[in-house]
């Protein structure tokens, strides 16, 4: 068995300024890459029927520094920014970066402040172009 000890970072970039998302619960990229089959009265799958891709993504982060509202203005003002995913240490994951381009924020939904513990924010929003860079093959643009 492989002894795992990559760590992950995900950071967001506005005009050229790169800031590190921490700290984060979660992130999840989706990849809507919408085909049919076409079919016919003499015989099925004649061909295939591409629907436009849908990239959207959805991060929770604690509400701890400036992180959260960082966001939340680009979502209020509807800035479109970079997110990138990459290895921080380690070399165990699949990708050497995952980059979702001109991303912009489609819903905010802070959390509730409870006496224990940090309240979290969920960002949920839409990417116009996406790269993938895996460490075996040749890198993808949607």
């Amino acid at each position: 068995m492989p002894d795992w000890k990559t760590r992950l970072v995900v950071s967001f970039q506005v005009d050229g300024a790169t800031t590190v998302i921490s700290p984060i619960d979660q992130f999840s990229p989706t990849f809507s890459l919408g085909a049919e089959p076409l079919h016919s009265v003499e015989r099925t799958h004649i061909g295939v029927v591409y629907q436009p891709r849908s990239l959207t993504f959805s991060l929770t982060v604690r509400a701890i520094g400036g992180v959260v509202g960082q966001l939340t203005a680009l979502a209020l003002r509807g800035t479109p920014f970079d997110i990138l995913l990459q290895e921080q240490e380690g070399d165990d994951w699949t990708f050497s970066a995952f980059v979702m381009r001109r991303c912009v924020i489609t819903s905010a939904q802070p959390g509730a402040a409870t006496i224990s513990g940090a309240p979290s924010a969920t960002f949920s929003g839409f990417s116009l172009e996406t790269t993938v860079d895996p460490k075996i093959g040749e890198p993808v643009t949607v």
